[in-house]
This record gives structure tokens, sequence and C-alpha cells, in this order.
């Protein structure tokens, strides 16, 4: 049996596999769907690869370390989620920290004075090229001109709740919330709170992964 025990460091790493063909199978106007026939450990297998723009998320927490989370309809999970602001990284150029500012505002109705990188993951790397970007958001202050009303339907009425941070993890141990976004973002804040937020990268910090990606065709850009 070969040897499965692995000797190196521990991270993740760019390894693009050898595509044979390739053909797109579904071009919308969030995301694409293609089929690559593609050469893994000597063997021809076909995968569908669901080719996303990316996300940013936005954990915003206020003086009082509660976060902010809006409730919202999920269309493919027929369910209302609470989840922190979000969105995807739709304007081709725009910096990630820029997307997340817009966000915050649109889908809240606040700003931020501080901003970091909390973390970064891949929401379903098996099918889907969509990596995420989440952002801490602090010293908040709400816009004098309230919300403004830039989306339609899932985003026309989305009514916030501030919970705190230590509730917001008992509700996700207990399966209340599981919005991947939610679950990722508030571990991820509550553990680097308990490391003094020493853990907390630069809002401008590089995305070697995003860059990746543009660079192997694995971001939808749009119409």
């Amino acid at each position: 049996m070969r040897d499965e025990i692995w000797i190196g460091d521990v991270g993740d790493s760019a390894a693009p596999a050898r595509i044979l063909s390739s053909r797109p199978d579904f071009v919308g106007h969030v995301w694409s769907v293609r089929s690559d026939v593609v050469e893994i450990n000597d063997s021809n297998v076909e995968r569908d690869v669901l080719i996303h723009p990316g996300a940013v998320v936005i954990i915003a927490l206020d003086d009082s370390d509660r976060v902010l989370l809006v409730r919202q309809y999920r269309h493919p999970i027929a369910m209302m989620v609470f989840e922190p602001p979000a969105g995807l990284l739709d304007v081709e150029g725009e910096p990630a920290q820029k997307t997340a500012a817009r966000e915050l505002a649109e889908e809240s109705g606040y700003r931020a004075g501080r901003w970091h990188v909390l973390v970064d993951f891949f929401n379903s790397p098996g099918g889907s090229s969509e990596a995420i970007r989440v952002f801490l958001a602090r010293d908040l202050s709400e816009l004098a001109e309230g919300r403004p009303m830039t989306g339609e339907a899932e985003e026309a009425f989305l009514p916030r709740a501030w919970v705190s941070l230590d509730a917001a993890v008992d509700l996700i141990l207990s399966g209340v919330l599981g919005s991947p976004s939610a679950v990722v973002g508030i571990l991820a804040a509550k553990a680097a709170r308990d490391r003094g937020w020493e853990s907390l990268r630069p809002a401008d910090a590089p995305w070697e992964v995003r860059d990746h990606l543009l660079r192997e065709g694995r971001v939808h850009l749009g119409d």
C-alpha cells in the first residue's frame, strides 16, 4: 500500500491539475458551471465546477462585543436565516475591503472606523470555487441617512439583531444558527478575541488564494 502519511508542512497550496477538456454547462448572472475532464493521480475523470465570483463577510462588533446579524430569506434552503452582512465580489477590480464597507452600509446602515481581516475560507471546495474573506469591523456608527435601499426581493427587508458574541457562539453550537458565514465568522471572532485580537491581519492584507483563483480562471467575472 502506498504510504499516505504526510511529512511536509501543513498548509493549503496551489496545485492545478491538468485539464484535458472543458465545456460550459451553465452561464448565469451570478455564477457559472463547467465540466472539466481532468487528470488526477494518473486517472482521467470528469468534474463539475461551480465558478463563483467570491464574497466578503462582515463581523461587525459594537463596543459591548455584540455582533450584528441580519435576517434574510435564502431560497435554495427555503429558510429565513440570521447572517452577518455579506456580499459578492461582483465589481471587477474593487478591493475586498471596499466591497465589505459598501455591503455593511447597504445591508445594515452602518459604517466602521476600524477594519481587519479576521479569517479566509472556502465555502465548498469539493464543488465550488467560492472563496470568502471575513472582515472584522469595529468603531461602528449609523449612517445619517439610514440603510440605502439598493436591493430587491431578499434584500428589500433586512431586520437587524444584535447578539452578544458569547451568546452567538452558543446559538451556533446548539444548531440554532447554521449559515456558514455566521458559523465561521463568529467562531473566528471568538477565537481572535480570546487571543487578545493578536491574530488579526490588516484590512488590505494579501489574499493569495483569490489571486490564484483569478490566474486559474476560477472566478466568475460577470456578464
